[in-house]
């Protein structure tokens, strides 16, 4: 029950406000931090979901603080939004008679008794894009349709054919992402989908579909979401790439100002390549990510290192890489946010790439600055414009490629 939820922080602050007044005419007790520090913990546990460790959590502060009035009505709004009505009662029950509440709290009980507590109240969320987009170079063409080989008789210069030049063409994209509680302690469930259908190089349609749990974790004061994510990508109708990934991201407990937030994420991702030969990898990858935010504005700065190891005779061999992105946004009222993005991903191969054919040892940066402007129509329904800019440098100058892109979309956000 979302508004159960919401009602219950106001009369959180009310039974605070009216404890805050006791304690002023009553002795301080060394045990008195132990036990906020406890109610924080339990409050932070429903902030995140994991409402089973929350009614364990304020089970404990009860038992060590019996008159610790918000722990009793925060644990009977808990009860009751996993479902355990005849508890929820009980617990209602002894605030009415044991602490005397204000009308606020009697008027916030009386309609969580109306609403009800028969069933888990699940959380879920959904949000389906649709849009259009101009590509300028959709098969990710060289910048040069020239290449020089150096062969025993000397230097051979080829020709690149079209298919590997940029081509420009439209497309249609249609995405969606959906995320649903599997767990009353705050699994969820996510699936996420995207189709992109071009105008007429339908070679290089493309679709993915990717699906996965995540559940959040708790030790003492570090918190953790442990992610496992399986997923598929087809590129002109077949079946291009499969993909299992296991990642952790871990907020540590440092002092940092109520604005910002540090959390370090850490995974590995196995990728197979069923129409490539020995092209399928693993990736370890580790990443700091910082971010701020204030009102309507909001700052991100994330650097990480990977490794990239092949599994077979791939081209390059073993590759090392680096990965910086720093995003702005802004919202300017009236409905109107802006975001700007800029990206930076570099790979550095161990071995020459192909022998006697490109005996070099591949070295590439790709950078990308994005753009957006999104205008929200009402509370669900959004339009969103969004520019890309793509520059991927390398020393083997067929790799090399510039790409724009320009897409429109309308996002609808499904309750």
């Amino acid at each position: 029950m979302k508004s159960v939820s919401l009602r219950a922080r106001c009369a959180l602050s009310l039974l605070l406000l009216c404890g805050a007044a006791h304690a002023a005419d009553a002795p301080q007790s060394a045990k008195e931090p132990l036990d906020q520090d406890l109610y924080l913990q339990a409050l932070q546990s429903i902030a995140e979901g994991r409402r089973a460790d929350a009614a364990a959590e304020l089970r404990r502060l009860i038992e060590q603080a019996p008159e610790h009035a918000g722990a009793w009505l925060e644990l009977a709004l808990t009860q009751c939004s996993l479902g355990n009505s005849d508890e929820a009662e009980r617990l209602f029950a002894i605030i009415e008679t044991r602490f005397k509440p204000s009308p606020a709290i009697l008027e916030l009980i009386a309609e969580t008794r109306e609403e009800g507590c028969t069933r888990w109240d699940v959380f879920s969320s959904s949000l389906v894009t649709a849009g259009r987009g101009i590509d300028q170079n959709v098969n990710q063409g060289a910048r040069t349709n020239r290449y020089v080989v150096d062969a025993p008789d000397g230097q051979v210069e080829y020709e690149l054919s079209g298919d590997f030049t940029p081509r420009h063409d439209q497309y249609t994209q249609v995405s969606g992402e959906t995320m649903r509680e599997v767990s009353p302690n705050g699994m969820l469930g996510f699936a996420q989908y995207q189709i992109r259908h071009n105008d007429r190089l339908h070679q290089y349609d493309t679709s993915s579909l990717f699906a996965g749990l995540e559940a959040p974790y708790r030790f003492k004061a570090w918190r953790l979401r442990a992610t496992a994510t399986l997923g598929l990508v087809t590129l002109g109708g077949h079946l291009y790439q499969r993909q299992v990934q296991l990642q952790a991201r871990v907020v540590p407990p440092l002092r940092l100002p109520q604005t910002m937030q540090f959390n370090v994420v850490g995974g590995i991702t196995y990728n197979n390549f069923p129409s490539l030969t020995n092209f399928d990898s693993s990736t370890q990858e580790v990443r700091g990510n910082l971010s701020w935010r204030k009102g309507p504005s909001y700052a991100s700065a994330t650097l990480g290192w990977q490794n990239d190891h092949a599994l077979a005779h791939r081209p390059g061999g073993n590759r090392k890489g680096s990965f910086a992105n720093l995003i702005l946004r802004r919202g300017l009222g009236g409905g109107i946010n802006t975001e700007i993005g800029y990206s930076r991903q570099s790979w550095h191969g161990s071995r020459a790439y192909s022998p006697t054919l490109i005996d070099v040892v591949r070295d590439q940066a790709t950078q990308v600055l994005r753009g957006s402007v999104s205008y929200a129509i009402d509370q669900r329904q959004s339009l969103v414009l969004e520019g890309r800019l793509v520059r991927n440098q390398e020393n083997i100058s067929i790799f090399q490629y510039n790409n724009r892109q320009l897409q429109l979309s309308w996002q609808w956000q499904l309750p």
